[in-house]
């Protein structure tokens, strides 16, 4: 990974850390999953759509409704309503921890769809240990409790989706300026969520709480992320990209924690560390090359020179 790269990753991990706090609040404030995941889509979908036209980048999309709406569907549209709907049964930051599988659900659907996206060696293993933190969580935090279990569920079908959907971009949509390809697609899923949205229309005046988290979730987890989203999958592949739901369970634990006062389990604990060690083996293990040349080139200077 360049060190390009790294920035990427780490603004991903904290912009999709995020989400889940503000998911919650709204939520629990009373609006519905579909018009939570209807609203951040449109906000969504205005900005990008408005930037790509300015741009002229939208003639890039022409042939490619299909896989347009292949990644509105897996990415978007079936995704954000079953975290919502999975966050009125569970806190926020064991929904966030559940979608770590995602990258191993990635290295499976690769098997059939993918060869290059294989994951061998100590990535292989690093993805394996992630998502054991996964089937720790799980097994240990809510296996005794039928909501919460059905909320783990919808949160674990989300994560298929954020696997699938990154496979799909890459191979048919990657060479596509992310705001002309997330502009679409979200304009697509405002589309395919709108009959579900109808019918689930607030029944009173959302609150504010509650607008200003529709507003975060739409400017920054959805318009922004999805751009940068998409050139780290251009630069990295969708295996390495989803490692960010690795690292993001630690922010999205942290707000849960200081905003909510979310008090994960053992099992939340456990799976987390297991998670972590995950993401560092799933990278290699390596820092950014920048930093690196960085300390060898420290290293060398300050070495004492040999007399003439």
């Amino acid at each position: 990974m360049s060190a390009r790269a790294w920035v990427m990753f780490g603004a991903m991990s904290f912009l999709w850390g995020i989400p889940y706090l503000f998911i919650k609040i709204a939520v629990d404030e009373g609006l519905s999953p579909a018009f939570v995941s209807w609203s951040r889509v449109l906000l969504g979908a205005v900005v990008l759509l408005a930037l790509a036209a300015r741009a002229g980048l939208l003639s890039q999309l022409r042939g490619r409704g299909r896989w347009l709406l292949a990644y509105a569907v897996f990415e978007i549209a079936v995704p954000f309503p079953l975290i919502a709907a999975g966050e009125q049964r569970i806190d926020s930051s064991l929904a966030a921890i559940i979608i770590a599988a995602a990258p191993l659900m990635v290295a499976v659907l690769a098997l059939r769809f993918d060869p290059a996206e294989r994951a061998h060696g100590s990535r292989l293993v690093g993805l394996l240990i992630g998502f054991s933190g996964v089937v720790v969580l799980v097994g240990v935090d809510v296996a005794g409790s039928t909501e919460e279990l059905l909320g783990a569920l919808a949160v674990l079908l989300a994560a298929l989706g954020y696997a699938a959907g990154p496979m799909v971009l890459r191979k048919k949509l990657s060479d596509v300026d992310p705001r002309a390809t997330m502009g679409v697609a979200l304009a697509i899923a405002t589309l395919l969520l709108t009959p579900l949205t109808a019918v689930s229309l607030p029944s009173a005046t959302p609150s504010a709480d509650a607008v200003v988290a529709v507003v975060v979730l739409g400017l920054l987890c959805t318009a922004a992320a999805f751009v940068v989203f998409g050139r780290l999958i251009a630069e990295i592949g969708p295996g390495r990209a989803l490692v960010i739901t690795y690292v993001n369970p630690v922010v999205a634990l942290a707000l849960g924690m200081v905003v909510l006062d979310e008090r994960p389990g053992a099992g939340a604990i456990a799976g987390l560390l297991l998670i972590l060690a995950g993401s560092w083996l799933s990278t290699d293990g390596r820092l950014p090359p920048g930093p690196l040349a960085r300390l060898r080139r420290s290293s060398v200077s300050r070495r004492p020179r040999s007399a003439a």
